[in-house]
């Protein structure tokens, strides 16, 4: 199940309030500003901090 194209342009990160990636294999949504990744579980992003994993140092926007 992917997630709608329009609600990924709506969706901003709730730390920074800035822009959402979705990943390479379309698990997660990234806020590099804020060095997060949060899951996407049955199509439904999960937009909690607490459910956010940090981002790797080898994961840095190329």
């Amino acid at each position: 199940m992917s997630l709608d194209p329009k609600l990924l342009e709506i969706l901003v990160c709730p730390v920074t309030k800035g822009p959402l990636i979705m990943s390479g294999d379309k698990s997660e949504l990234i806020s590099y500003a804020a060095r997060l990744a949060y899951p996407i579980r049955d199509g439904i992003p999960i937009m909690l901090v607490d459910e956010a994993r940090a981002l790797r140092p080898e994961e840095d926007r190329k």
